[in-house]
């Protein structure tokens, strides 16, 4: 975790330090979410064995997980304007600590996969909330740096989940990736409870039940729809897609009649924030893409173990969480344009560069090139966010906030089946999962992602302006 002190330092900032609580607070929260789904994936073989599960059954760890985040976060603008943002921190901390709990303690794989939902109703709360609160108590000149500072907090989650669970794992057991996370919460409700103030009014919202179901059903298909794209059964899979997509367009009916809707679907005819949610989409499928193929690559390919493998691509994590607050801070100073066309132009040189390598490459090629990747990632993303939000008026920020968080979830949701399905063809073709066959199904997928960021770049180069509207 960054010290306030360094933060303040690099910006010259008389922003209170409750404020950096706060942010810390919630950010702990977010950061041990993320932490604990990708440290689980490093579980699987462990739990399969000790449940005697098979590997689709055991993926329910994450899926459930994501399902219900992705159920609670497009409601995050409605409960910003019913509770006090006090009360929405302690449910979400007191949620994600009883999760852990039960998880530390489950007996068999169904409670576990009850304390995996229960967790995910608390990050599903903290996710939004730590942006919500940096767009209202941060001085609009500030909000550039410290969204990166948000993102840098959660960014270090990622580049640390596989090596903190490899290490837990192997030397004291599963169930310790749930304890060693008790203490961060903790502290997180301690920061939160002193710290955090009210700022805005408060408007009760009454839920409307139907829309929150259309969601559950939104993501429920799509997440098990393209949970088992690999499996080769396409129109069985494909059909759960279409019920989500089904659903999605009865939630755009609904939220048409509906005075207060959980989701405004209007603010999409805002082209800027449009574009720069489009983007979002784009850089999460690229970057969730690299963190699937990657570490996958290092195992299957060159044979070398899953510790190693959160080792080769923790050095590009802990890059990319630094830079995010840097790209913040050039937000702040020379506008949206320069940290995000610079950001793009470094994604799409890795990817490329994957794509064309990546049939032959060493475990230190792939640490040093997708260092190159994170850099650019961690210098555009806060920026894309902040500029998104800049696009609209002030009173629909927590409605753009919810969209970016939504999108995120839902990018979650399809790019590791779709990277891995790629892979899986190649496979098929093959009649191998060797390390042959999977360096030729992993360059496809490369030159998938790579495809993807090209076209980022372009949408960007062409519709970002330093000035304007958006900065």
């Amino acid at each position: 975790m960054v010290s306030v002190q360094f933060i303040l330092a690099i910006s010259g900032s008389k922003i209170s330090k409750k404020v950096y609580a706060v942010i810390s607070a919630t950010g702990l929260m977010s950061f041990s979410g993320v932490l604990v789904e990708t440290a689980m994936n490093v579980t699987f073989p462990t739990l399969m064995k000790q449940f005697g599960l098979a590997t689709n059954t055991v993926q329910w760890m994450t899926s459930i997980y994501l399902l219900v985040i992705s159920v609670i976060v497009p409601l995050s603008a409605a409960l910003k304007s019913s509770f006090k943002t006090k009360q929405l921190f302690v449910t979400a901390n007191l949620l994600f600590f009883a999760g852990l709990l039960l998880d530390a303690l489950a007996p068999n794989f169904a409670i576990l996969l009850l304390g995996r939902a229960i967790q995910g109703l608390g990050t599903g709360i903290a996710l939004p909330l730590m942006f919500n609160i940096i767009l209202e108590q941060v001085p609009a000149d500030k909000i550039g740096l410290m969204m990166g500072f948000g993102n840098l907090i959660t960014g270090v989650a990622p580049a640390l989940g596989p090596t903190f669970g490899g290490l837990v794992i192997n030397n004291l057991g599963w169930r310790y990736v749930f304890f060693f996370l008790m203490p961060l919460i903790i502290l997180s409700l301690f920061l939160g409870l002193y710290d955090i103030q009210q700022k805005s009014n408060i408007v009760k919202i009454e839920p409307d039940f139907l829309s929150i179901a259309f969601i559950a059903v939104l993501f429920a298909g799509v997440i098990y729809g393209f949970s088992n794209l690999s499996s080769g059964k396409l129109l069985t899979n494909l059909f759960p897609i279409f019920i989500g997509l089904c659903s999605l367009g009865f939630l755009l009916g609904r939220s048409k009649k509906l005075a207060q809707p959980i989701l405004h679907f209007e603010i999409l005819k805002n082209k800027s924030f449009s574009v720069h949610l489009l983007g979002f989409l784009m850089i999460q499928l690229c970057s969730l893409g690299n963190a699937f193929l990657l570490p996958n690559y290092v195992q299957l390919v060159n044979q070398s173990m899953a510790t190693v493998a959160g080792l080769v691509t923790m050095p590009a994590g802990m890059v990319g969480a630094m830079m995010s607050v840097v790209g913040g801070r050039l937000y702040d100073d020379k506008g949206a344009r320069f940290p995000i066309i610079t950001g793009a132009s470094l994604m799409a040189a890795e990817l490329i560069a994957f794509a064309c390598l990546s049939q032959q490459m060493s475990d230190l090629v792939i640490s040093l090139v997708y260092i190159i990747y994170m850099t650019g990632m961690g210098m555009s993303i806060g920026a894309i966010m902040t500029n998104a939000l800049a696009s609209l008026k002030p009173e629909f920020s927590a409605q753009g906030n919810a969209f970016l968080n939504t999108i995120q979830q839902f990018a979650s949701a399809i790019v590791t089946s779709l990277t891995s399905a790629i892979v899986a063809l190649s496979q098929a073709q093959y009649g191998s999962k060797g390390p042959r066959p999977t360096a030729i199904g992993t360059q496809h997928a490369f030159i998938f992602l790579a495809i993807i960021v090209v076209f980022l770049w372009l949408m960007f180069y062409k519709n970002v302006k330093t000035e304007g509207g958006s900065k």
